[in-house]
């Protein structure tokens, strides 16, 4: 492959460098340089495949630096794909780049035998778990550097029994509306299992029976955003064959996605797999059947169902302890789905929630995948205004719909000493359906 093979050019083309994007961008706020933007990435990349800029360290270093929010295309007028060209432009990177044998050794590891393995997730968790409970883990994170603050911030792995993973079916509660297919995750059982249990429970109040894979693990996002697009198309098909396989009698049914990251991949298998004969229809057709759990409660028959339970719980509860809350928005649910009004309105729906707005709501938390892992003191300076927002906002329960979100706001609320609970939307349903109060503790 030769430098200008990196570059999608014609997508490159769109860009009219006008500089609206400039400040939506974490890392332009971060350093003020124009090649840290996403106008300043398009530039690059325009002039490697134009000819006048070598592929170098510099260059590798800006597309690394890269958060993925998609933040930009939510401004630009001219309708740049960025996620798309940075996607493009990072696998070929990979193909080319001479990583140390370490970085190669775990990449390997996580992106081919950790990720897609349901054996191999199980035991890795259960060893961080132990190494978080014997001390071993705060030991190791005295090393310094990177590493060390990599560790240190690394999630809190959750006892076994909360991480047991949901059954094949989740009955529906009476009176039965259908079936829908949800997405389990693969890190999601081993550190937010409460999330997913939380989730069939939710979808059966409203009348929904669930359907998970058990053969399913990974949806190839992390993949697809680190350059191994290779990866990715493989789980992308594995994905769609596992759940025609799980709905199978029901070939129409939605696809509930509770994590934006992967809904906002999946919701794009068609553009992944275009170029595969065998598999570009199956892949659109399956694109079309996925939304956020957001998106799905929110509409208009689901939305009655929900209200009218929570209402029903709420008159019989025995709490009316009020709790304010704010949601911040995952960046691949506002910027890669544009979904920001539905999780709002569920929000809304419970009775002991005062509701308030975060400034910059939409900006980036630092979360990015496995950025806050492989870059951890960027990460925390991109999360440091947000916490100020947070602050400023008075809440003490903050709601995203995002694991990476999710567990990014819970390490960075634990290192600020802030009184702050942290939960994922569909939690805080669940928890006004049984009645109970959502305040931290």
């Amino acid at each position: 492959m030769n430098d200008r093979d990196l570059v999608d050019y014609a997508k490159s083309l769109d860009c009219i460098h006008c500089g609206l994007c400039l400040n939506t961008c974490p890392t332009y706020r971060l350093t003020g340089a124009e090649s840290s933007s996403p106008r300043g990435r398009v530039h690059l990349m325009r002039s490697v495949a134009e000819g006048t800029l070598v592929v170098d360290r510099d260059f590798t270093e800006e597309m690394d630096f890269c958060l993925l929010c998609r933040h930009c295309e939510s401004v630009c007028p001219s309708g740049v794909r960025f996620g798309e060209l940075m996607e493009h432009t990072r696998s070929g990177l990979e193909s080319r780049r001479r990583r140390s044998f370490a970085s190669r050794l775990t990449r390997w590891i996580g992106f081919r035998v950790i990720l897609p393995h349901r054996f191999v997730l199980r035991t890795a968790a259960a060893v961080a778990r132990a190494a978080q409970t014997t001390g071993a883990l705060a030991v190791a994170s005295r090393v310094g550097g990177e590493h060390g603050r990599a560790l240190a911030r690394a999630p809190r792995v959750p006892p076994r029994e909360e991480r047991e993973l949901l059954p094949s079916s989740t009955p529906a509660d009476d009176p039965r509306a259908g079936v829908v297919g949800v997405l389990q995750g693969c890190v999601m059982p081993e550190l937010l299992g409460r999330v997913n249990r939380a989730t069939v429970d939710v979808l059966a109040a409203v009348g929904f029976e669930s359907r998970i894979p058990p053969a399913h693990v990974c949806c190839g996002s992390l993949h697809a955003h680190n350059g191994d697009l290779a990866g990715a198309r493989d789980l992308a098909r594995r994905t769609i064959a596992e759940f025609e396989r799980a709905l199978s009698d029901a070939p129409e049914a939605v696809v509930v996605v509770n994590s934006a990251g992967c809904g906002s991949h999946m919701k794009e298998y068609g553009h992944l797999l275009a170029q595969d004969p065998a598999w570009a229809e199956r892949a659109r057709r399956f694109a079309a059947r996925v939304k956020d759990v957001s998106e799905f409660l929110a509409s208009p028959a689901n939305r009655e169902r929900l209200e009218s339970r929570i209402q029903a719980a709420g008159s019989t509860a025995n709490t009316t302890e009020s709790c304010r809350a704010t949601w911040d928005d995952p960046c691949h649910l506002c910027h890669g789905q544009r979904i920001r009004r539905e999780p709002r309105t569920l929000l809304d729906m419970v009775p002991a929630l005062e509701r308030v707005e975060m400034a910059d709501a939409e900006a980036c938390c630092g979360s990015a995948g496995i950025y806050s892992l492989a870059r951890p003191t960027d990460a925390a300076a991109v999360l440091e205004p947000k916490l100020d927002s947070l602050r400023a906002s008075g809440a003490r329960l903050l709601v995203t719909g995002n694991p990476g979100c999710h567990l990014q706001w819970d390490a960075g609320v634990r290192a600020a000493g802030m009184d702050v609970r942290v939960a994922h939307v569909v939690e805080v349903l669940a928890e006004a359906l049984r009645g109970e109060s959502s305040s931290p503790g």
